[in-house]
């Protein structure tokens, strides 16, 4: 049988693309692998360009998947792919014409594509495709079509309900792949969240930028903000838990905050604050400052009692002084986020401030990504350290991966090592835990009982 790989570089997003794009290939025949224990037939990579890292390790895995696996194809998406699509056609050096790069409005193309494929001819089926399409006079599915009915590589679901952005940020990339925003019916949402609810203890609510969130709304009347769709949802099911991903501190309000209150969301949000200089911010284009990010953080706490609270930081950014460094760092040492995702600066093409020409000195940059990182580290162990003695549900994603021991994650997102004194635990399963010690912050960051 026919059989394929994927490999997922990047955000929840991407990794909800990827889940759909397995269940498209597993319902046309194709037998899912392990890379590197066969020759997959297709090897699907899906890209980020969040950084230039980020596009390095895609070329890296795209060279890598043509070296290792001659008699396969290679199929690239996402959004490297999108920008950069004659740059990654160069990689392919043999001349055999393996690698195929789907961009743009033709992405959807890869969920319909597996049942169109013989003998992995990608060009084939590409071209029976857009026959098909053209002849039933079929429109594109769109961007909501990554909407998986099974999700083979997590014990979590996630539903896509906006995609793109309508922010210009000077330094982001993300919204040159992705486009504007747009959004998911409400009703549409809640479709898909009942059928999730019916296998899964949790749903993780993604997109470019949920904050942005505005669906049509009831009998398509006038658009749900963020917080009317959660409402909606939550009226709407009976028992599935609800994450968020990242949220814009300048759209958490009281009536979000009061929605987030109700016990099936989780106690876990991640703000994407990026610096805490106001000129900073500034030349980046964001639309706050730190004032706004200390409130953001008073209304959560308010809403949820010690909320897991996360942030991203970019430090080195074009003319980030020591003292623009020290008032980013000031501030999210005062308010003590549980995690910081600090991400050196990076110049992205297309981007405004590709263009900015008062770097910040490399030794500077790597030097206040430590700082930052040893910030995170305390945070996080602080955090774990206030809710010892406490219990929380687990979400069981590992059975057994230690003796008497299972994985998982928290309610309020800590990887949990979860002693079940033998009892068969399976992934998916919530158990009631108490917090019993500090993990070592690198495998897990907490030990639990079970029961």
């Amino acid at each position: 049988m026919p059989s394929f790989f994927i490999q997922t570089l990047g955000c929840k997003l991407n990794q909800l693309e990827s889940e759909a794009i397995t269940d498209a290939f597993s319902q046309a025949g194709f037998v899912l692998s392990s890379q590197a224990d066969s020759s997959p037939s297709v090897i699907v990579i899906n890209t980020c360009t969040v950084t230039s890292k980020a596009d390095q390790k895609a070329r890296r895995v795209i060279r890598k998947a043509l070296h290792d696996y001659p008699d396969s194809r290679v199929l690239v998406t996402g959004c490297y792919a999108q920008l950069a699509q004659d740059e990654l056609y160069k990689l392919e050096t043999d001349g055999k014409k393996r690698l195929f790069v789907l961009k743009g409005i033709n992405k959807d193309d890869i969920l319909n594509l597996p049942k169109y494929l013989d003998n992995s001819d990608i060009n084939g089926a590409l071209k029976k495709l857009t026959q098909t399409q053209k002849a039933e006079g079929k429109e594109r599915n769109g961007i909501f079509q990554f909407n998986p009915s099974r999700f083979s590589g997590h014990t979590r679901s996630f539903l896509k309900i906006q995609d793109g952005c309508n922010e210009h940020c000077t330094y982001c990339r993300i919204r040159l792949a992705r486009g504007a925003s747009v959004s998911l019916d409400a009703e549409e949402v809640l479709s898909r969240l009942r059928i999730l609810e019916q296998n899964h203890a949790e749903a993780v609510l993604t997109g470019v930028n949920i904050s942005q969130y505005n669906g049509a709304g009831i009998n398509g009347n006038s658009a749900f903000n963020l917080a009317q769709l959660l409402e909606y949802l939550l009226s709407g099911t009976e028992k599935i838990a609800i994450r968020l991903s990242s949220l814009a501190p300048d759209r958490i309000d009281e009536s979000l905050a009061k929605i987030l209150s109700h016990k099936r969301i989780r106690p876990h949000f991640h703000l994407s604050v990026q610096s805490g200089s106001k000129k900073i911010l500034e030349k980046m284009n964001r639309s706050y400052n730190g004032e706004t990010i200390e409130k953001a953080v008073s209304l959560l706490r308010r809403a949820k009692d010690d909320p897991f609270l996360a942030c991203d930081i970019i430090t080195g950014f074009p003319g980030e002084t020591t003292a623009d460094f020290e008032e980013t760092f000031n501030l999210c040492k005062k308010i003590n986020f549980s995690w910081i995702h600090v991400f050196p600066y990076s110049r992205r093409p297309g981007t405004p401030a590709y263009l900015f020409t008062d770097n910040v000195h490399s030794a500077k940059v790597t030097k206040r990504v430590q700082l930052f990182t040893d910030l995170a580290r305390q945070g996080r162990a602080d955090y774990v350290r206030r809710w010892l003695g406490r219990e929380v549900d687990v979400l069981i994603e590992k059975a057994k991966t230690e003796k008497f021991s299972c994985r998982g994650i928290s309610e309020n997102y800590l990887k949990t090592l979860v002693r079940c004194n033998g009892e068969t635990l399976p992934p998916g399963t919530v158990v009631r835990c108490n917090l019993l010690e500090e993990g070592n912050f690198e495998d897990f960051d907490v030990v639990a009982v079970g029961g």
